[in-house]
This record gives C-alpha cells, structure tokens and sequence, in this order.
C-alpha cells in the first residue's frame, strides 16, 4: 500500500485539476452553461480541494457562503474521525489504545472500516489498512527519511504487529478490538475518498445536484449539467518530467481515483524502490511502475480499490479487476511508450482507445 504523501504527488494537483475541469466544461456539451458554475477551492489535509457546482440555484443569496460552510465542516468531521495523526482523532486514540479490550467508535466509522478489510481479503492481502508500521520502518510514514535498508529481522518483528485479521469489528455496541497491543490503523488510503462522498452528500443536501468534488486528485462528480452535458475529466499519463493527459472520459454519478508512484520514488543504499509497500512481504512493491485509475459509484470504494490494485500490478490487478467488475484503467511505461491495459468494465463505459 502507498503512503499518504504519494498520492498527493503523482496525482493532479487540485488546482490542475480545477484547472482542467474548467478548461474542459466548454467543450463538455453543445451549448454553454443555463448560469455561471460556482467554483469553490481551499486547503485542507496537507493538500488542496476543489468543488465546481454546476447548478448554483438562482436568486438564493449567501449560497457560496453556505457551500463553504458545508464544505469545511465535512473535513473536520472526517479529520476528527480517521486522521492518524490528529491526536484526539478516533483513528489516533485507537492507535493509542494498547489494550486487548474493545474501543468504543462512532457508527460512521465501521462501513469504511468493513469496505477496507473486504477490499484486503480480495487482495489476498495486498491491502491492509494495518500496514501503518511497515509504512514507517521503510521512511515513507511518520519516519521519512530512512538512508539504509531495513534488514530481515527488522522487518518480519514489524510484519508481526501488521495484519488486518489482527482486529476485530464489533457492531453492537460499535467497537474496535485488536489482537496485539501495538495494532495501527491507517485510513490514508480510503479517507480523501470518504471525505470526497461526505463533501458530495453534502452538497446534494443544499439542493446541488450537479457537482464535482475533488481533493488532492480523488474526484467524484453528480448529475450532468443543467444542458445535459457529461462532466469531462482528464487522466493523466505516468511521466516522470512532465505532465501530459494521457485520455480525457466523460461521466456523471461516479467517482475516479488515480494511484501511482512514477514522480515520487526514493533511493535508499543506491536503490530505486517504490513507495507502494506490498504488506504480504513487508517490502516496496516490485511491478512495473506506472498508474492505475479506478472508477466507482463511491470514492472511497475508488480510492481503496486504486491503491490495492498499484500494489498488485497490472497483470495480476487487471484478472482481478475483471473477475470484480471494475472499471479499471493501467498506464504503464511499455518499449513503445506508455502501455494501455483496460478492464472489461472500463471499455462497456468509455470504449476502447484507439
């Protein structure tokens, strides 16, 4: 799995993205906009966000205001309940919690919490939401930084602590319980997605049907435009030097996630490795760097998905993805450039490229 840091490099950053957004709604349907969109964006989570409503109603004074309002109160909600780093979060004081005894949590927690273990069984591991520890011992966490590679023992005392059967969900009343008293979670790999659907739903609430939220590249947008236009949204190819977009797609109702680490690889002894750790082997997955994108209903379902199948690969991603029903995009750097590798679910949506 990836850290959190990566997925705000190798992806657009938001305002690029607003950018492209923007650029691309002239030419997303034949005729211009009924009314002006109303674009809001800020700063949240060490990333940047941005919202483009479609459908301001007309003549309702202080919407903008409300929007926003809205908007920030979503982060805080979202950072108060998974950031690992937030001290009185419900994520950190679990991380805290060294005890065997349950740990009380709010109901909103545990859909995410059975979305990310559902996404690890399917995986066979590949994605854990417990790989925190692993995250850290390879510099890519909360200790960044590492010169020197960790050796076996260092790694398998560190594979001991890291394994989501380690924990254990409990409905009612709402609660955690871990294994072993050192268990982390770390919801970096789902939470930008949860808090684009949170920021989504909350928009619906204020009568904004037609929208796109993005946050540091995770996007989801709602119903097409007042015209009937599709939302266009650019993917981005996996360059190293420069920043190309490698497709452009239409949609409405859905939301799309990219994952990769082609602009943000380290060396430690003189080594290349990868910022996507493979929990099953405690090490920076091996595969062929590029990206993936994922689209789904939901973004945490993207988000997850997009960050288990980069640690999985192309070859072994894409059988998944086909077996799963994902609509699944692969970028990866072929001896003719960038290779195109698409699921079954993602050519019924978009076609195939020629």
């Amino acid at each position: 799995m990836e850290s959190s840091n990566t997925r705000r490099l190798v992806l657009l950053p938001a305002l690029a993205v607003a950018l492209l957004v923007a650029a691309l709604w002239r030419f997303g349907s034949h005729h211009a906009p009924m009314t002006e969109p109303l674009r809001l964006s800020g700063a949240a989570w060490t990333t940047t966000w941005s919202v483009i409503i479609a459908d301001p109603p007309a003549n309702q004074e202080g919407f903008a205001d409300r929007a926003r309002e809205a908007i920030e109160a979503q982060f805080e909600a979202v950072e108060g309940l998974m950031s690992r780093f937030k001290a009185d979060s419900v994520v950190a004081r679990f991380n805290r919690h060294a005890s065997s005894t349950p740990f009380p949590v709010p109901p909103a927690l545990l859909p995410t919490i059975a979305l990310a273990i559902e996404v690890g069984r399917a995986t066979g591991g590949a994605y854990d939401l417990t790989v925190a520890p692993l995250m850290d011992l390879w510099g890519f966490g909360a200790g960044r930084g590492r010169t020197t590679l960790p050796d076996e023992a260092e790694i398998a005392a560190v594979r001991a602590r890291v394994g989501q059967e380690l924990l254990t969900v409990i409905d009612d009343p709402p609660a955690l319980q871990k294994s072993v008293a050192d268990l982390e979670l770390d919801l970096s790999s789902i939470a930008k997605g949860y808090g684009v659907d949170q920021i989504a739903a909350a928009l619906e609430a204020l009568g904004a049907k037609s929208h796109m939220v993005e946050i540091g590249g995770d996007i989801r947008v709602g119903a097409p435009k007042p015209d009937g236009g599709l939302w266009r949204i650019g993917i981005e190819r996996p360059l190293i030097d420069r920043r190309e977009i490698h497709r452009v797609v239409e949609l409405s109702d859905m939301a799309v996630v990219t994952s990769g680490e082609y602009r943000n690889i380290v060396e430690i002894d003189g080594r290349r490795m990868s910022h996507t750790i493979d929990p099953r082997s405690g090490r920076p997955a091996s595969h062929p760097m590029g990206s993936v994108t994922v689209f789904s209903e939901t973004a945490q379902e993207a988000d997850a998905w997009a960050t288990a199948l980069n640690a999985l690969g192309p070859a072994s991603g894409l059988a998944l993805a086909d077996e799963l029903g994902l609509a699944v995009l692969f970028l990866t750097e072929g001896e003719d450039g960038i290779m195109e590798r698409e699921s079954v679910a993602f050519e019924r949506l978009f076609g195939t490229q020629n």
